[in-house]
Protein backbone atom coordinates (compact mmCIF):
# COMPACT_ATOMS: atom_id res chain seq x y z
CA UNK A 1 0.00 0.00 0.00
CA UNK A 2 1.57 3.24 -0.53
CA UNK A 3 2.52 5.36 1.97
CA UNK A 4 2.13 9.08 2.35
CA UNK A 5 4.79 11.35 2.18
CA UNK A 6 5.30 14.40 4.32
CA UNK A 7 4.29 17.73 2.52
CA UNK A 8 7.18 19.61 0.40
CA UNK A 9 9.29 22.64 1.90
CA UNK A 10 12.05 24.90 1.00
CA UNK A 11 15.54 23.54 2.70
CA UNK A 12 17.29 26.42 4.18
CA UNK A 13 20.66 27.36 4.49
CA UNK A 14 20.58 26.11 8.19
CA UNK A 15 19.42 22.80 7.38
CA UNK A 16 22.48 22.65 4.75
CA UNK A 17 24.94 24.19 6.94
CA UNK A 18 23.66 21.62 9.78
CA UNK A 19 23.97 18.84 7.59
CA UNK A 20 27.58 19.80 6.40
CA UNK A 21 28.47 19.73 10.23
CA UNK A 22 26.84 16.26 11.42
CA UNK A 23 28.36 14.57 7.81
CA UNK A 24 31.52 16.15 7.94
CA UNK A 25 33.31 13.03 9.46
CA UNK A 26 31.90 10.86 7.19
CA UNK A 27 31.99 12.50 3.50
CA UNK A 28 34.99 13.38 1.84
CA UNK A 29 35.68 17.37 0.92
CA UNK A 30 36.16 16.47 -2.53
CA UNK A 31 38.51 18.81 -4.86
CA UNK A 32 37.53 21.34 -7.26
CA UNK A 33 40.12 21.45 -10.36
CA UNK A 34 40.46 22.89 -13.39
CA UNK A 35 39.86 21.03 -16.32
CA UNK A 36 42.59 21.02 -19.22
CA UNK A 37 40.45 20.50 -22.00
CA UNK A 38 41.98 21.95 -24.71
CA UNK A 39 39.17 22.57 -26.87
CA UNK A 40 38.54 25.39 -29.08
CA UNK A 41 36.14 28.29 -28.06
CA UNK A 42 35.12 26.06 -24.44
CA UNK A 43 34.54 27.69 -21.83
CA UNK A 44 37.03 27.83 -18.25
CA UNK A 45 35.78 24.28 -16.94
CA UNK A 46 36.28 23.10 -13.32
CA UNK A 47 35.69 19.90 -12.05
CA UNK A 48 33.90 19.17 -8.48
CA UNK A 49 35.21 15.46 -7.95
CA UNK A 50 32.36 13.79 -6.38
CA UNK A 51 33.31 10.44 -7.52
CA UNK A 52 36.29 10.74 -4.88
CA UNK A 53 33.56 9.62 -2.02
CA UNK A 54 33.93 6.96 -0.13
CA UNK A 55 31.55 5.31 -1.68
CA UNK A 56 32.48 6.67 -5.96
CA UNK A 57 29.67 9.18 -5.76
CA UNK A 58 28.05 12.19 -4.55
CA UNK A 59 24.75 9.88 -2.79
CA UNK A 60 26.60 9.39 0.71
CA UNK A 61 25.88 13.26 1.20
CA UNK A 62 22.52 12.60 0.56
CA UNK A 63 22.60 9.34 2.54
CA UNK A 64 24.32 10.08 5.77
CA UNK A 65 22.26 13.47 6.81
CA UNK A 66 19.46 11.15 6.50
CA UNK A 67 20.10 8.33 8.20
CA UNK A 68 21.52 10.57 10.92
CA UNK A 69 18.81 12.28 11.53
CA UNK A 70 16.54 8.89 11.99
CA UNK A 71 14.75 8.39 15.36
CA UNK A 72 15.93 5.31 17.06
CA UNK A 73 12.58 3.79 16.53
CA UNK A 74 13.36 4.51 12.79
CA UNK A 75 16.71 2.84 13.57
CA UNK A 76 15.38 -0.06 15.47
CA UNK A 77 13.27 -0.66 12.08
CA UNK A 78 16.38 -1.11 9.91
CA UNK A 79 16.37 0.84 6.81
CA UNK A 80 15.55 0.22 2.84
CA UNK A 81 15.80 2.08 -0.51
CA UNK A 82 15.77 1.73 -4.18
CA UNK A 83 18.58 2.31 -6.30
CA UNK A 84 20.50 1.42 -9.60
CA UNK A 85 23.76 1.43 -7.35
CA UNK A 86 24.82 5.09 -6.35
CA UNK A 87 22.34 5.67 -3.67
CA UNK A 88 22.20 2.18 -2.54
CA UNK A 89 25.86 1.92 -1.48
CA UNK A 90 25.68 5.71 0.29
CA UNK A 91 22.65 4.42 2.50
CA UNK A 92 24.39 1.00 3.06
CA UNK A 93 27.76 3.04 3.91
CA UNK A 94 25.93 5.25 6.17
CA UNK A 95 23.66 2.27 7.87
CA UNK A 96 26.65 0.27 8.54
CA UNK A 97 28.29 2.97 10.23
CA UNK A 98 25.49 3.58 12.68
CA UNK A 99 24.88 -0.37 13.17
CA UNK A 100 21.34 -0.45 11.10
CA UNK A 101 20.56 -3.32 9.10
CA UNK A 102 20.14 -2.19 4.97
CA UNK A 103 18.12 -3.45 2.66
CA UNK A 104 17.82 -2.02 -1.01
CA UNK A 105 15.42 -2.82 -4.06
CA UNK A 106 17.76 -2.61 -6.91
CA UNK A 107 17.31 -2.29 -10.57
CA UNK A 108 17.64 -5.41 -12.15
CA UNK A 109 19.65 -4.01 -14.80
CA UNK A 110 21.89 -2.40 -12.51
CA UNK A 111 25.81 -2.72 -13.40
CA UNK A 112 27.37 -5.96 -11.66
CA UNK A 113 30.37 -3.41 -9.91
CA UNK A 114 27.40 -1.53 -7.86
CA UNK A 115 25.53 -4.52 -7.31
CA UNK A 116 28.97 -5.98 -5.55
CA UNK A 117 30.05 -2.67 -3.89
CA UNK A 118 26.49 -3.01 -2.11
CA UNK A 119 26.55 -6.23 -0.98
CA UNK A 120 30.27 -5.20 -0.03
CA UNK A 121 28.68 -2.54 2.10
CA UNK A 122 26.30 -5.23 3.63
CA UNK A 123 23.05 -4.47 2.24
CA UNK A 124 20.41 -7.34 1.42
CA UNK A 125 19.50 -6.76 -1.73
CA UNK A 126 16.23 -7.36 -3.82
CA UNK A 127 16.61 -7.10 -7.32
CA UNK A 128 13.40 -5.81 -9.77
CA UNK A 129 12.64 -4.42 -12.93
CA UNK A 130 12.87 -0.67 -13.63
CA UNK A 131 9.18 0.20 -13.93
CA UNK A 132 9.02 -1.53 -10.74
CA UNK A 133 11.25 0.58 -8.96
CA UNK A 134 10.50 3.61 -10.39
CA UNK A 135 6.67 2.92 -9.23
CA UNK A 136 8.18 1.77 -5.41
CA UNK A 137 9.95 5.28 -5.84
CA UNK A 138 6.81 7.19 -5.97
CA UNK A 139 4.57 4.94 -3.87
CA UNK A 140 7.54 4.53 -0.95
CA UNK A 141 6.64 0.72 -0.42
CA UNK A 142 7.39 -2.19 -1.80
CA UNK A 143 6.00 -5.89 -1.47
CA UNK A 144 8.50 -7.41 2.05
CA UNK A 145 9.88 -3.97 2.87
CA UNK A 146 8.78 -3.31 6.20
CA UNK A 147 11.96 -1.14 7.46
CA UNK A 148 12.38 2.48 7.93
CA UNK A 149 12.45 3.77 3.87
CA UNK A 150 14.91 6.13 3.04
CA UNK A 151 13.66 7.33 -0.55
CA UNK A 152 17.35 7.67 -2.77
CA UNK A 153 15.74 11.24 -3.94
CA UNK A 154 12.65 12.82 -2.77
CA UNK A 155 13.68 13.18 1.10
CA UNK A 156 14.41 16.42 2.63
CA UNK A 157 17.06 15.33 4.84
CA UNK A 158 18.79 13.61 1.68
CA UNK A 159 18.69 16.58 -0.32
CA UNK A 160 19.87 18.75 2.20
CA UNK A 161 22.79 16.30 2.24
CA UNK A 162 23.17 17.08 -1.10
CA UNK A 163 23.05 20.77 -0.85
CA UNK A 164 26.74 20.48 0.72
CA UNK A 165 28.26 20.34 -2.38
CA UNK A 166 27.54 23.52 -3.54
CA UNK A 167 28.78 25.45 -0.24
CA UNK A 168 32.00 24.03 -1.19
CA UNK A 169 31.62 24.92 -4.46
CA UNK A 170 30.99 28.32 -3.64
CA UNK A 171 34.07 28.58 -0.87
CA UNK A 172 36.32 27.66 -3.55
CA UNK A 173 35.12 29.53 -6.81
CA UNK A 174 33.61 32.70 -5.31
CA UNK A 175 33.44 33.73 -9.33
CA UNK A 176 31.78 30.78 -10.84
CA UNK A 177 29.18 31.80 -13.16
CA UNK A 178 27.39 28.23 -13.95
CA UNK A 179 26.96 25.14 -12.20
CA UNK A 180 25.56 22.08 -13.84
CA UNK A 181 25.16 18.28 -12.72
CA UNK A 182 23.13 15.22 -13.88
CA UNK A 183 19.44 14.88 -13.15
CA UNK A 184 17.99 11.49 -12.33
CA UNK A 185 15.52 11.93 -9.56
CA UNK A 186 16.56 15.19 -9.41
CA UNK A 187 17.71 15.36 -5.16
CA UNK A 188 21.16 16.40 -6.41
CA UNK A 189 20.69 19.45 -8.42
CA UNK A 190 17.59 20.58 -6.37
CA UNK A 191 19.77 20.62 -3.29
CA UNK A 192 22.75 22.85 -5.46
CA UNK A 193 19.99 24.77 -6.47
CA UNK A 194 18.57 25.46 -2.65
CA UNK A 195 22.41 26.29 -1.66
CA UNK A 196 23.05 28.62 -4.07
CA UNK A 197 20.02 30.35 -4.16
CA UNK A 198 20.72 31.28 -0.92
CA UNK A 199 24.92 31.92 -0.79
CA UNK A 200 24.64 32.93 -4.33
CA UNK A 201 21.27 33.84 -6.12
CA UNK A 202 23.75 35.34 -9.48
CA UNK A 203 24.77 31.86 -10.34
CA UNK A 204 22.94 29.67 -12.94
CA UNK A 205 22.04 26.31 -11.73
CA UNK A 206 22.07 23.91 -14.80
CA UNK A 207 20.68 19.94 -14.97
CA UNK A 208 21.83 17.50 -17.69
CA UNK A 209 20.00 14.50 -19.11
CA UNK A 210 20.63 12.21 -21.72
CA UNK A 211 19.03 12.28 -24.83
CA UNK A 212 17.53 8.93 -24.04
CA UNK A 213 16.33 9.95 -21.34
CA UNK A 214 15.73 14.07 -20.34
CA UNK A 215 12.14 14.93 -18.34
CA UNK A 216 14.02 17.53 -16.40
CA UNK A 217 14.38 19.36 -19.69
CA UNK A 218 10.65 18.96 -20.54
CA UNK A 219 9.55 19.65 -17.70
CA UNK A 220 11.74 22.80 -18.11
CA UNK A 221 10.15 23.63 -21.48
CA UNK A 222 6.33 22.81 -20.30
CA UNK A 223 6.51 24.40 -16.85
CA UNK A 224 5.60 20.90 -15.08
CA UNK A 225 6.31 17.81 -14.39
CA UNK A 226 6.74 15.62 -17.78
CA UNK A 227 6.73 12.01 -18.53
CA UNK A 228 9.53 10.99 -21.10
CA UNK A 229 8.08 8.77 -23.77
CA UNK A 230 10.91 8.17 -25.57
CA UNK A 231 12.89 6.70 -22.67
CA UNK A 232 15.39 4.18 -23.51
CA UNK A 233 18.04 2.15 -21.18
CA UNK A 234 21.69 3.43 -22.13
CA UNK A 235 25.52 2.78 -20.08
CA UNK A 236 23.96 6.69 -18.14
CA UNK A 237 22.32 4.23 -15.56
CA UNK A 238 22.66 6.85 -12.61
CA UNK A 239 20.34 9.56 -14.40
CA UNK A 240 17.75 10.19 -16.48
CA UNK A 241 14.16 8.83 -15.35
CA UNK A 242 11.16 8.17 -17.04
CA UNK A 243 9.34 11.34 -15.56
CA UNK A 244 10.06 14.14 -12.69
CA UNK A 245 7.70 13.51 -9.86
CA UNK A 246 6.15 16.33 -8.90
CA UNK A 247 7.41 16.47 -5.38
CA UNK A 248 10.98 16.85 -6.93
CA UNK A 249 9.45 19.87 -9.87
CA UNK A 250 8.17 21.79 -6.28
CA UNK A 251 11.43 21.08 -5.51
CA UNK A 252 13.30 22.37 -8.86
CA UNK A 253 11.25 25.17 -10.23
CA UNK A 254 12.56 27.59 -8.41
CA UNK A 255 16.36 26.66 -7.89
CA UNK A 256 16.81 25.37 -10.81
CA UNK A 257 17.23 27.64 -14.34
CA UNK A 258 17.33 24.22 -16.65
CA UNK A 259 18.57 21.23 -18.16
CA UNK A 260 20.86 20.25 -21.13
CA UNK A 261 20.31 17.43 -23.26
CA UNK A 262 23.43 16.00 -24.50
CA UNK A 263 23.91 12.91 -26.85
CA UNK A 264 25.47 9.70 -25.83
CA UNK A 265 28.27 10.03 -28.40
CA UNK A 266 28.71 13.53 -26.17
CA UNK A 267 28.93 11.68 -22.94
CA UNK A 268 31.60 9.10 -24.27
CA UNK A 269 33.71 11.93 -25.34
CA UNK A 270 33.41 13.22 -21.60
CA UNK A 271 34.50 10.37 -20.25
CA UNK A 272 37.45 9.70 -22.66
CA UNK A 273 38.36 13.64 -22.06
CA UNK A 274 38.42 13.74 -18.24
CA UNK A 275 40.47 10.40 -18.43
CA UNK A 276 42.44 11.59 -21.31
CA UNK A 277 43.47 14.54 -19.51
CA UNK A 278 43.10 14.57 -15.98
CA UNK A 279 43.38 11.11 -15.10
CA UNK A 280 39.55 10.76 -13.62
CA UNK A 281 37.29 8.09 -14.28
CA UNK A 282 33.43 9.28 -14.40
CA UNK A 283 30.20 6.60 -14.80
CA UNK A 284 28.06 8.20 -17.37
CA UNK A 285 25.87 10.15 -15.17
CA UNK A 286 29.03 11.26 -13.84
CA UNK A 287 30.23 13.03 -17.14
CA UNK A 288 26.83 14.41 -17.99
CA UNK A 289 27.85 17.62 -16.22
CA UNK A 290 31.34 17.59 -18.57
CA UNK A 291 29.90 17.34 -21.65
CA UNK A 292 26.98 19.53 -20.95
CA UNK A 293 29.53 22.25 -19.44
CA UNK A 294 31.42 21.87 -22.93
CA UNK A 295 28.07 23.50 -24.63
CA UNK A 296 28.85 26.51 -22.65
CA UNK A 297 30.22 29.86 -23.78
CA UNK A 298 30.87 31.33 -20.78
CA UNK A 299 32.90 30.47 -17.95
CA UNK A 300 33.98 29.63 -15.16
CA UNK A 301 31.19 26.17 -15.50
CA UNK A 302 31.58 24.04 -12.31
CA UNK A 303 30.31 20.64 -13.97
CA UNK A 304 29.95 18.06 -10.94
CA UNK A 305 31.55 14.93 -11.62
CA UNK A 306 28.64 13.04 -9.84
CA UNK A 307 30.14 9.45 -9.87
CA UNK A 308 32.82 7.36 -11.17
CA UNK A 309 31.12 3.51 -10.28
CA UNK A 310 31.74 2.01 -13.71
CA UNK A 311 32.72 -1.92 -14.60
CA UNK A 312 36.58 -0.70 -15.82
CA UNK A 313 35.71 -3.35 -19.25
CA UNK A 314 33.12 -1.17 -19.64
CA UNK A 315 34.77 2.05 -19.45
CA UNK A 316 37.57 0.61 -22.13
CA UNK A 317 34.89 -0.58 -24.32
CA UNK A 318 32.60 3.11 -24.40
CA UNK A 319 36.45 5.65 -24.38
CA UNK A 320 38.61 2.95 -26.31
Amino acid sequence: MPNAAPPVRPVTLAEIEAARERIRGVITRTPLVRLLHGIDGAPEIWLKLENLQPINAFKLRGAANAVALLSPEERSKGVWTISAGNAGQGVAYAARAAGVPCSVVVIDKAPETKIERMRALGATLVKAPFDACWRAMDERAFPGMDGTFVHPFDDHDFVAGNATVALEIFEDLPNVKTVIAAIGGGGLIAGIGSALRAVAPQVRVLGAEPETAAPGAASFAAGAPQVFDGWQQSFVDGAGGKSIFPRMWERMKTTVDGSTIVTLDEVRDAMRLVASKMRVIAEGAGALGVAAALKESDGPVVAVVSGGNIDLRKFCELVG
